[in-house]
Parts: C-alpha cells; structure tokens; sequence
C-alpha cells in the first residue's frame, strides 16, 4: 500500500467521547483512516467498537469531540446525514435485507431512491456487484430462500451499490454458522485487494493478519493498543492486549 500519510485522512476521530446516560461508553477515541486503509478494530464485547463505527455512520449521537468523513464533520442531527450515508456504506451483524424483495430489487432499492439511477443503470450495477460477491445467479431468489452467508455477501452488495467511500462492518460475521464465515471473509478480502478503505469490527483474528494495514485494540471505551498486524500478534505492548489474544486465539 502506497504511503498516504500526507493526504488528509477520510476518517478521523478526534477526543471522541459518548455517554449512555452514566456509562461512558466511548473516552476521548483518537483514530485516524487514510483512503485506501484497512483498519480492524477488535476487543471484547461491551468495549464501545460497534459503538464507535456507528458514530462513523450517525447512526449514534455522539456527545464530545469531532468525528470527519472526507473533511465534513459528522453530526447525527445533520439534515445532510443522508448524503453522509451515501458516502460510507455499512454491513451489520444482521442482515437487514427486505424480505418481501429479490435480492435485485434489495440492490436496486438504494441507487433508484437516494442515488436517482435509472432502472436499467440500477439492475446494470445491482449485478455487477452480486459478481463481485460471487453469487450473480441469485438474483431472482428471496432473502429466505438464502443461506446466511449468502444474505450477508447480498448485504455487502447492497452496500457497494451506493458507490462508497469507506465500508464499515460490525461483526459481519458473528451471526453466520462456522461452515459460513470463510464465504464472507473471502469477499472481503477481495474488497480490500480492489483497494476498498475498511473500518472492520470483528473477532476473526486470521483476516487481521492478513488484510490489516493496522489493528486497533479497545477496552473499557478506550484504544488501548494500535499497531501493525505484524507487531500486534508478535509483540502486543499492553498486559490487557496480550490477556485478550491469548484466550480469543486459544478460542
């Protein structure tokens, strides 16, 4: 990857902090992603990483610091949080596909509404992208008719139509049985060979190694470790970083 250090970066968290009520959840979050990055965020359950991608996406308020994606400040309360949206595709735990939809018109719904494409533009990029996840010979079928590895590489689709800038995944695998995860994994894997920038929330310890630019390690609301994948799994700094590794890779 071809250094980027000197080019504004397209996220940048800066003293980021969020609150549910008395839980600080989120305590004064510094990250910075360059175009063209792959950055994993890992750390045990509760420790803010879905939170802190969701506030990417304003899809949660946040109640200190600043947050930009492509030098515009993100604000969940901003009237232009749909073109924000358009800019950072995101791919859930759940899938999140209309069920009463083929796996096309899931596609196809976005760029037709928010992008204003034309019929036949949308359906051109709707299965363009069901190739590049590699399943184009779904595209009639029904979510149900789906497995669930298949529904989340429909998911990724769906979120690639919108052209993004960035792609966000929370744990895009954690929902999937195990026969299903490697389907998923190897799509993004391809994704990050295309040069996609990706913010990625996930336990799965084999894609940081191997598509990685850096991995981020969170405890308690706060980074506690951020280091190449080389230096993390060789040589984690923390206590808590090396405490977390041994049990999830022993897992």
């Amino acid at each position: 990857m071809k250094d980027t250090r000197l080019s504004p970066p397209l996220i940048a968290l800066t003293d980021v902090n969020k609150w549910y009520d008395d839980f600080h959840v989120l305590k004064d979050i510094n990250l910075t992603v360059q175009q063209g990055e792959k950055i994993v965020i890992c750390g045990p359950s509760g420790s803010g990483k879905s939170t802190l991608i969701r506030c990417v996406n304003a899809l949660e308020a946040y109640q200190g610091g600043d947050i930009h994606v492509g030098g515009a400040r993100v604000d969940a309360d901003d009237k232009h949080v749909h073109k924000l949206r358009q800019r950072v595709g995101m791919v859930f735990q759940q899938f999140n596909l209309f069920a009463h939809m083929s796996v096309l018109d899931n596609l196809c719904f976005g760029p037709l509404k928010a992008l204003k494409l034309s019929k036949p533009e949308a359906e051109e990029r709707a299965r363009h992208f069901l190739a590049k996840v590699r399943i184009p010979e779904q595209a009639d079928k029904y979510p149900s008719q789906l497995s669930g590895g298949q529904q989340q590489r429909v998911a990724i689709a769906r979120a690639l139509c919108m052209n993004p800038d960035v792609m966000l995944f929370d744990e895009p695998t954690s929902a999937l049985d195990p026969e299903m995860i490697n389907e998923v994994l190897d799509t993004m894997i391809d994704l990050a060979r295309d040069g996609m920038t990706m913010l990625v929330v996930t336990h799965e310890m084999g894609f940081a190694k191997s598509v990685a630019d850096q991995v981020v390690f969170m405890d308690h609301g706060s980074i506690v470790e951020q280091a190449t994948p080389e230096r993390f799994f060789s040589n984690p700094e923390h206590a808590r970083t090396q405490d977390f590794l041994t049990k999830i890779i022993q897992h």
